[in-house]
Parts: structure tokens; C-alpha cells; sequence
């Protein structure tokens, strides 16, 4: 929806000033010059028609700049967001074992919403500066400046109404929302992965392997019970229980003991 949302309110523009030129002969003056653009935003190639306030001559006037490359890459980039997203969405919902299978369903996802993010970020900050620019560009005290007309003192050239520009406004606002959905979309897609589960389960495996460990020496082995030397009643005054305690060896201390 945010993908829609983000080639729909770009994609979808259309835009219109009007200016007014008031020349000293009433007869010679147009006061609604109507100048259209829309997306993909090629200004060059928008013209229109001024009077010069010379007799009938017209003068043809095109504004100035091409911002079509900005615009299609943020539209680009919403596009197939779109319909990676509509793409997962069924594979999530009805091939959720093959996504699964060999764990190359979650890695292939990871690294493509790892790419789309740095997308979002780069096409949505070079749309706002295209849009900055375009705004400067379609600025009515901007254009009047295009007009032979408007640098004769006698004329009067004044802007009648400016383009809305609220739609691109939303759009860029819509591109930046997008980066921060898919950043975010990083992590749980890496949960997915085989290396946070993997991640996880190392110090599970080392802390299970300790126990075993201590165990296996010599301080589980009843060195202080009844079978030891320590708890026994008259331990001290008998040598060979002493030496038959399990944790200080078998054969040596047994032996010597037998022989006193």
C-alpha cells in the first residue's frame, strides 16, 4: 500500500500555472497564458505562447529543465516494490515449505529487502531534490522572467495562480515512509535466516557441554559421601579409609596403606 501510494501520487501528476501580461496596448495583452506540465517532468519541452507587446508577434517559450530522471527512478523503484511485495505476500501465504526449503527462501528475501531499502533511500532523497528543483522551475516569477515582454517597464506581467504541489509534497513524504518499512522489514526477515537461528543455538550447545565437563571429574564422584574418608566416623585415626577416598587416586595411597 505504501508502494501505491508512492508511484501513484508521482506518477499521476499533473500541474498548471497561469500568468498575466498587461501590455501597455490593450489590444496586444493576454492576461490567461495557461502553461500545463506533468510527470515525467521533461519542462524543456513544455512550450506555450507569450505576446511581446510588439504589434500581434507572439513569441513561443519553453521552461527550463528535464527532472524526468529523479521522477522515473522514484516510480521505478515503487513499482517493483510493489510487486516484490504482492510476489512474497503469495509466497508466504501458499508456498510457505518451498520458501522454507534449504533456507535459500529467507536468504533471498534478506538480501533483496536489504537492497530495496538502500533504493528507497537513494530514489526517494534524489525525487526531493528533483521536486525542490521543479518547483523552482514552475515558479509563475520564475517564468515571467522567460518573457521579452515582462523586461519593458510599461508592461505589466504578474502571476495569476501557481501549480499544486501537495501530491508531490506526499509523494516524497511516501518515498522516506517506504525506507523506514523496509529497514525495519530487515529484521524480522533475518530472524527467518539461518544465521540468527544459528546464532542462537551456539551458546545453548556450550552451555550444555559445561555440566558434562565438571561431571566428569573429580567433584561429582562422592569424594565428600559416605563412601569417602570424611564423613565416615573415625576417619582420622584410620589411615587406610583416608587412602581409600575415591578423589585422591586408586592405586598409589591403597597400596602403601595395605603395606603399613
Amino acid at each position: 500500500l505504501f508502494a501505491i501510494f508512492a508511484f501513484a501520487t508521482c506518477g499521476g501528476y499533473s500541474g498548471e500555472l497561469r500568468l498575466s501580461v498587461d501590455c501597455a496596448n490593450k489590444s496586444e495583452s493576454d492576461l490567461s497564458i495557461d502553461i500545463a506540465f506533468a510527470y515525467p517532468f521533461r519542462l524543456h519541452q513544455v512550450n506555450f505562447e507569450a505576446p511581446t507587446c510588439e504589434g500581434k508577434r507572439r513569441e513561443t517559450l519553453a521552461l527550463i529543465g528535464d527532472f524526468s530522471s529523479s521522477a522515473e527512478f522514484f516510480v521505478t523503484i515503487a513499482v517493483f516494490a510493489f510487486l516484490y511485495s504482492l510476489a512474497a505476500t503469495v509466497v508466504y501465504i501458499f508456498f510457505q515449505n518451498k520458501y522454507r526449503e534449504n533456507n535459500r527462501g529467507p536468504l533471498i528475501d534478506f538480501i533483496v529487502t536489504v537492497v530495496f531499502s538502500f533504493l528507497w533511500l537513494v530514489s526517494s532523497s534524489a525525487w526531493a531534490k528533483g521536486l525542490s528543483d521543479v518547483k523552482i522551475a514552475t515558479d509563475p516569477d520564475e517564468v515571467l522572467l522567460l518573457m521579452s515582454a515582462c523586461k519593458q517597464q510599461s508592461n505589466k506581467c504578474l502571476p495569476v495562480r501557481s501549480p499544486v504541489m501537495s501530491s508531490l509534497n506526499t509523494s516524497v513524504v511516501f518515498g522516506y515512509l517506504n525506507f523506514i518499512l523496509w529497514a525495519g522489514n530487515i529484521w524480522f526477515v533475518f530472524k527467518e535466516t539461518g544465521w540468527h537461528s544459528s546464532g542462537q543455538r551456539h551458546p545453548a550447545d556450550t552451555m550444555e557441554k559445561q555440566p558434562s565437563r565438571y561431571n566428569q571429574g573429580g567433584y561429582n564422584q562422592d569424594s565428600y559421601g559416605p563412601a569417602g574418608g570424611y564423613n565416615q566416623p573415625g576417619s582420622y585415626g584410620q589411615v587406610g579409609e583416608y587412602g581409600q577416598s575415591q578423589s585422591y587416586g586408586q592405586s598409589g595411597p591403597t597400596s602403601f596403606a595395605n603395606q603399613i
